[in-house]
């Protein structure tokens, strides 16, 4: 290992769309799993992962949802697969003001997706598991990275985005009606 260098484990569900089937067990799997309590309900507007369909030319694209943006994106671009045209929020992973995916529907919180980070840890994420056709698969692999000073904690970044956004009353009454589950 260099010196000013450290390692870390970096993980992927990787996404081959020629095996999905739009069956969309990934996405019950992950809601069941990120209910409160955990397996209490089922709600594929509450998963982490979208399954994009275009049943009649059979084309099935999962996306997991990313970090959240405040503003939409200024691009519009169009991409044409299998002579069907889809926007580029079509596959975005991001919450934005924009849509709805991937937005707590109750509160309007963005979602992201964790990797399905528990304790204890799963031997990976919920939606792969649930995958029958092998079109998610997961892998661990060990990266080198150079270590740099952190600037701004991550959750302040959110909270700060959060009240922006809904203002500090309505982020508060959701972390406290959060906490009494």
């Amino acid at each position: 290992m260099k010196a000013g260098l450290k390692k870390k484990i970096v993980k992927e569900i990787k996404v081959d769309v020629d095996k999905c089937t739009g069956c969309r067990s990934c996405e019950l799997a992950c809601s069941a799993f990120h209910a409160a309590p955990r397996y209490s309900s089922m709600n594929p507007s509450r998963s982490r992962i979208r399954v994009i369909m275009d049943e009649v030319r059979d084309v099935y694209v999962p996306i997991r949802a990313g970090e959240y943006t405040q503003a939409e994106c200024n691009g519009r671009n169009i991409y044409t697969i299998a002579g069907k045209e889809y926007s580029e929020c079509t596959f975005c992973p991001a919450s934005c003001p924009s849509r709805d995916y991937f937005k707590e529907p109750d509160s309007g919180l963005p979602l992201k997706c964790d990797m399905c980070e528990s304790v204890p840890p799963l031997p990976e994420p919920m939606c792969v598991q649930a995958c029958e056709f092998d079109a998610l698969t997961y892998e661990e692999r060990e990266e080198e990275y150079e270590e740099e000073e952190l600037k701004r904690d991550e959750m302040e970044i959110a909270f700060e985005s959060l009240i922006k956004k809904y203002g500090l009353k309505q982020v508060l009454q959701t972390a406290s009606r959060l906490s009494k589950r």
